[in-house]
Formats: C-alpha cells, structure tokens, sequence
C-alpha cells in the first residue's frame, strides 16, 4: 500500500470497505490484499486464538476417547507413539504456520492452493481442498460429540455399576440433542465466544491437573514401574507389533487435529499476521507438553491387565481407569468434568468449522452458496445460516451412529484422512509450484521451510493410509471393517465429480487482488506467468444489506 494511501483514513477505508468497529485498518488492510472485504469482527486475540485451537483439541478428552486405538500397542506404545507422532505433527504446523502468517483468511486451505498451484490445477485442487476441510471439519464436529454421547452415558453406566448398557439409539439421541444445544450456543454468544475460550482452556487444565494428581494417589500402592511405562510393549491387534505402534499414533493424530481452526478463524483475529501463526503452535506445542504427561501418568496407573481396560462393561476405557483410582464417586466426578469439557470441544469446533463453510460459499462453491454466505448482523456480524447448516449436515452423518461401532469409528478417522488432504495440497503446492509467488509474513521458518514442508507433505501421507487401516487387523468383517476409506473416497470422489460436471463451469477460484505495490518484481514476474491478473485493492466487491434480517452479502 502506498505511502498516501497509509496516510489517509478515508481513502484506506474506501480501499478495504472496512464497516466501522468490525476491524482496525491495518488487519483490513492485510484482508483487502487477499480479495476480501472486512464483514465478520474481529473479537480474537491471540491468546483466543490459541484458545480455540486448543480447546477443540480437548487434550484429555481426545485422549481418553482414543485410548482404543493406542492401548492395543501396550504401556510404551501408548507414551512413545503420543511422543513421536507429536513431534511430526509439529513439523505440519511450522509449514502451515509459515502459509498462516503470509495470507490469514477463513478459507485459507484452499485459498492458499488456488494461488501457489499451476494454472492447469488451481480449480480443481482448491475445490478439493474446501470439500475435503470442510466435511472434515464437519466430521471432527461429529466425533467429538459422539464421544460425549459415550462418555455422558458412561456416567449413568458406572452409576448404575454396570448394570445397563445404552442401545445406539440412546446414544444417537444424546448425540442429536448435544449437536443442537452446540448450534443455539454458537449462535448466540458470538459477542463473548472469544472470551470464552479462555474459559474453556482453564477447564481444560482444571481436568489435567485433577487427573495427573488424583489418579497416582489413588493408585499409590499400585502403579506401574518404569520399565512398564516406558519398555513394556503390547500388541493386542492381529497386526505385527510394529505396525500397532504406527497404530496408536492415531490417536496423537486425532487428538492434536484443530490447528487448522486458527486459519478459519484469520478474519475474527486481531493482528492475524501473528497470532495465526503463533496460534498453531502454541497449540500443537502445548498438546505435545501436556499429553506426554498425561498419558504417562495413564500408562503409570493403568491396570496391567489391558485388554480388561479395553472391555469394561463402562464403555470407556477411561471410565475404568479412573474407577479402579478413585472408586466409583470419584469415576463419576471426572467423567463428569470430562465430558463437560468435550462438550466445550463441539462448541469451539462448530464455530470453527462453520467460518469454513462460511468462507467457502462466499466463493461460490457450496451447494445454496448464495444462502449460505451471508452475515447476520442482527447475531453479531457472524455466519449464522453456515453455523446451521454445519449442525444439520452433522446431524445427517450422525446416523452412522445407528448403523454399526465400526461405522461410527469411521467418524473419527473421517476428521484425520479429510483434513490430512485439505493441509497437505496447499503446502505441497508451495513446494512444487509455488514458491516464487510465495511472499513470507511477521512468522517464515526461512531457510527450513522446504525441508519441513517435505516432512510434512510425507507424514501426512502416512497419517491418511494409517486412518483407512482396520485398527483390529487384516481380513475385517463387516462389523470390524474401517470404513473410512468407503466414506472419504466417497467425499474426495464425489466432491471431484461434482466439479468436473458443474463447478468447473462456475467455481475460477478465489477472487484474487494483490497489490503490485507489495510484491517483489520476482514474485510480480511469477504471478503474471501463472496468467493472474494483479489488480489494485479497490477492486474488493461491495456490500449488500438485506432489508428486514440484517444480513450481509458479499458479491464478487
């Protein structure tokens, strides 16, 4: 942006259509350069920032939830696996944190794909990498009420002593109503939703701490030595030992999978430039700190006897642990701190995942985009119909609840394969294709960043074929089959067809509006070769309100 135009508040308003109170000028400003004008407020700090990533995350929560898949491998399965796998999910976070702090925008996946790929696959790419973020954004929603629904009813499980046992149905009502409270919270505390994610995170240490204290006292006379937390390993699948500790690094993968709601949330941020990137990483970082703790401290009071955690008459591994610590009355007390922060999970996951939606059909690429994109202002300038129709499309994918255990698990892992795409493609894009239009923000890895990206693009990979694996073992049956692979090619397929028969016709991409001004002669020379007209910020759209509902649009 030129000096005058740095000077003048007038023409700089004029130039990012900014509505007075939604932002300051600079994070505008920033926006504008994107081809976006500024129609959500930006509530967020950085702390917040981080606060939604790593409520989402739900630390112990997640964990407890996927005990199933890193139990199997034994105590040093459980520990090592968290560990590794942590540490290369940091990686995937440094290369996203690079293309965070370069171009925050809530569409920024497929955003950052349409403008680093080649001219021949720009469209199409980026249309799979908003299909692929968004269903599995949709999908993490739904795994992560789910898992409440089974842990709200382990309460009533161990209250009753193991004496009832919920039917599906049961399960999928829980999960129905949890899904529906989530959308009427999300649309009515957008004024306090950032605020409230320092809340959520202070719940989330609360649970933390009276874990790690109450389960080594309860077990004091007997916890696992050393050589059992950190040496002793288990394979209770029909899978080589090996391949069940690549197994449980699963639930690492799952677990530390919501940075990405720091992008989406680039546009209610404060000074996204940096707190986008410093979001993810105080996020993963923190993830990885905790968890270890935690599942060493899981691994030092289990009980030996694994394969019983893994089929209490509770339903949840965790349920048992803690009852063997603590007794019943104390199960019930963490349980039920547990599953109220998991609820605290879904809300922070659905607001990130309908700024997804919500920034995707801005694009013109959803089905009803035009309904979709708009902003009710009445609410307080948020997605009010994306948050919505987020809540209804989970409640369609919840019926997998009534189907089978297997076809439910599949919901977790439809949340690890979807996004594992929607953040390899655009860092691989940058890599193959796109680095000299690549212009680093306040946070750039430097001279590592390919190397990183590379390790990133890599474990990813092997993230989405460990996700389609059946976790028991080769030959499934019906009822063990995993069935992500049926679900996400059906999703990665699907959203392809559709393109190839419709959204080709309408769908050119995000609208692109970089300003010469802020670009290097290098990368002015490499963007005009990809055949990308370089226009000035005015060129940003108009905005349209809605008499009677307070609803904004934006045409492109």
């Amino acid at each position: 942006m030129t000096e005058e135009v740095k000077h003048d508040p007038e023409r700089r308003a004029s130039l990012t259509g900014v509505a007075e109170g939604l932002a300051n000028e600079d994070d505008a400003a920033d926006l504008a350069k994107l081809g976006y004008k500024q129609e959500l407020k930006r509530n967020f700090t950085m702390m917040e920032i981080f606060g939604i990533a790593f409520s989402i995350m739900g630390l112990l929560p997640s964990i407890a939830s996927t005990l199933a898949y890193s139990l199997p491998a034994g105590p040093a399965g459980l520990v090592w696996g968290w560990f590794v796998a942590s540490a290369f999910i940091f990686f995937v976070g440094l290369a996203m944190a690079d293309l965070g702090s370069a171009m925050p925008t809530s569409g920024g996946l497929y955003w950052w794909t349409h403008y680093l790929a080649s001219p021949s696959t720009r469209n199409c790419l980026s249309w799979l990498v908003g299909y692929s973020n968004t269903l599995g954004l949709v999908g993490g929603l739904c795994s992560i009420d789910y898992g409440f629904a089974l842990m709200f009813l382990s309460v009533i499980v161990i209250a009753r002593d193991g004496e009832w046992t919920p039917s599906d149905g049961i399960v999928y009502v829980v999960f129905l109503c949890c899904v529906l409270a989530h959308g009427v919270l999300a649309s009515t505390l957008s004024k306090v939703m950032g605020k409230l994610q320092t809340v959520f995170v202070v719940a989330n240490f609360i649970l933390i701490a009276a874990t790690v204290i109450a389960l080594p006292i309860g077990r004091a006379s007997q916890r696992n030595d050393a050589k059992f937390i950190f040496g002793t390993t288990g394979n209770l699948t029909t899978w080589p030992t090996g391949w069940a500790w690549f197994l449980s690094w699963l639930s690492p993968i799952w677990t530390i999978g919501a940075f990405d709601s720091c992008v989406h949330m680039s546009e209610e941020a404060t000074n996204a430039t940096r707190a986008v990137p410093y979001g993810i990483l105080m996020s993963i970082g923190s993830c990885w700190l905790f968890g270890f703790i935690i599942v060493i401290v899981i691994a030092a009071c289990i009980n030996p006897d694994i394969e019983s955690v893994l089929s209490t008459p509770f339903g949840q591994p965790m349920a048992q642990i803690y009852y063997d610590a603590v007794g019943k009355k104390g199960a019930l007390a963490l349980m039920s701190l547990l599953f109220i922060v998991q609820f605290l999970m879904g809300l922070s996951i659905l607001v990130a995942a309908s700024r997804q939606t919500w920034a995707f059909s801005r694009d013109g690429a959803l089905p009803f985009a035009s309904f979709f994109r708009r902003i009710s202002q009445r609410m307080g300038f948020i997605p009010l119909r994306a948050v919505w129709g987020c809540v209804f499309l989970a409640i369609v994918l919840g019926l997998l609840c009534l189907i089978a255990p297997a076809a439910a698990a599949a919901l977790f892992s439809l949340a690890v394969a979807g996004n594992n795409v929607a953040w390899g493609i655009p860092i691989l894009c940058r890599l193959v294709w796109g680095q000299k239009k690549f212009k680093p923000g306040p946070f750039y890895t430097g001279a590592f960043s390919k190397p990183i990206g590379w390790i990133a693009v890599v474990f990813l990979i092997f993230g989405i074929m460990l996700a389609m694996f059946p976790s028991s073992g080769p030959n499934p049956t019906p009822q063990t089959m995993n069935y992500t692979v049926v679900i996400n090619c059906a999703v990665w397929g699907g959203s392809l067809l559709y393109f190839f028969l419709d959204g080709r016709k309408r769908f050119t991409g995000p609208k692109i509006t970089l300003s010469e001004e802020n670009l290097t002669e290098e990368q002015v020379e490499a963007v005009r070769e990809e055949g990308i007209q370089i226009e000035g910020v005015s060129r940003v759209g108009t905005r349209e309100e809605e008499e009677g509902d307070g609803d904004v649009e934006k045409k492109v």
